[in-house]
């Protein structure tokens, strides 16, 4: 089965575009909501999507800890589990491997590492976070990577990077494996790599990710070595890690020119709304990130005019909406006070409200820039709304 992702307009670079899965279509450009514990935090998956999301992210390494895939998959996938019936991707698990477990040993096997939760030694491998991937469920399976640390030397990253694409095919070849099993049929190794498909591919689909750090020749290497290989989609990896947007921007400038124009493309991890518009501009389809969860559970919103620290004395007694004109219940029902008070006062109805708001500020700026993508006015579009976007940034 060839990957049913479809460009519908173009803009320059940008692309708008729809990516069908198992459990419904993707409208591109997207941007997925964080539901790293099988939980979008602060949200019942029902007010996910009235802010307009089409797919949200599961993270492998939580899940694997607590409450096992093993568990998730006797009770009938991630889906069901969570009560959520569109589309989900899953990560590999191997970032939070790398930033979160309490001791880790390498190798070309895989990482053996300390659970944060508990001090318990796990194995986790490429075969292994296939497999973990495949019992949740997902619609899209990441393939396990290193992700390079930064700042790392040429030489570091160059080792890192040859590393994951080692990995990259062992994932594809697990991959397979796991959808024969499935399927009763004879595992067949075979990989068309002209499609990028799978010849044995179930319904689940896989992306490769480039990595390479900031050096262009890597992430070239990287991609051709992913191309070779052949993937449903193609993430780049190893972004938003500290460098800063300039630099983010600067690999971008380098790393797209050799991504497969006809397959979707993700940037993991990104990120603010002026991150994702000089994204989509240079040809990036598919975002995720804690910014939107973890601001509204730390009282900052995402306005049309910037960021916001509700927290602030100056709205404890102004009656206005967070953002006129926001179809969220947030703004449609409490006021500016309101939050402050609610957050002032430590109410958990704060973090809801705020989470609400701007997960629908950034599904919203998603629809703002894929009609701007059909109607041929991209560039007017983005200069407009980060001109006022940048008016004002609350401490």
């Amino acid at each position: 089965m060839t990957t049913q992702f479809t460009i519908l307009a173009r803009a320059g670079a940008a692309r708008c575009g729809v990516l069908q899965t198992a459990h419904g279509e993707i409208r591109t450009p997207a941007f997925m909501p964080v539901g790293t514990a099988a939980t979008v935090k602060a949200m019942m998956p029902e007010s996910v999507k009235q802010t307009g999301a089409d797919i949200i992210l599961g993270n492998t390494y939580h899940l694997m800890l607590r409450p096992t895939a093993e568990r998730i998959a006797r009770l009938g996938g991630l889906h069901q589990f969570m009560n959520w019936d569109k589309p989900i991707l899953t990560d590999s698990g191997g970032f939070q491997v790398m930033s979160l477990s309490k001791l880790r040993k390498m190798s070309e096997r895989g990482v053996v590492f300390q659970s944060h939760l508990d001090g318990t030694t796990y194995e986790l491998t490429p075969e292994r976070s296939i497999e973990i991937q495949h019992l949740l469920g997902s619609d899209i399976t990441m393939a396990f990577d290193e992700c390079t640390p930064y700042p790392a030397t040429h030489e570091q990253a160059k080792e890192s990077m040859e590393l994951s694409m080692r990995w990259a095919l062992r994932s594809k070849e697990a991959f397979v494996v796991c959808h024969s099993r499935e399927s009763g049929n004879p595992v067949n190794l075979q990989f068309n790599n002209a499609t990028g498909s799978l010849l044995s591919q179930g319904r689940q689909l896989l992306f490769g990710i480039v990595q390479g750090g900031i050096y262009p020749d890597l992430r070239e290497e990287s991609a051709a070595a992913l191309k070779a290989i052949g993937f449903d989609g193609y993430a780049i990896g190893g972004l938003a890690v500290g460098e800063g947007q300039e630099v983010m921007f600067r690999v971008l400038d380098s790393t797209m020119p050799h991504m497969p124009e006809d397959k979707p493309r993700y940037l993991m991890g990104v990120g603010k709304p002026d991150d994702i518009i000089g994204a989509v501009l240079r040809g990036v389809d598919m975002f995720d990130c804690v910014i939107p969860t973890r601001s509204g559970r730390n009282a900052r919103a995402y306005t049309d005019t910037g960021e916001h620290n509700i927290k602030n004395a100056k709205f404890a007694d102004d009656a206005a909406p967070l953002m006129a004109g926001c179809p969220c219940p947030c703004c449609k029902s409490y006021s500016r006070a309101y939050l402050h008070h609610l957050f002032k006062a430590d109410e958990m109805l704060g973090p809801m409200l705020l989470t609400w708001h701007n997960l629908t500020f950034y599904q919203t700026l998603m629809q703002g820039l894929r009609a701007a993508i059909s109607d041929g006015v991209l560039t007017e579009f983005a200069a407009r709304f980060l001109a006022r976007y940048r008016e004002k940034d609350d401490a």
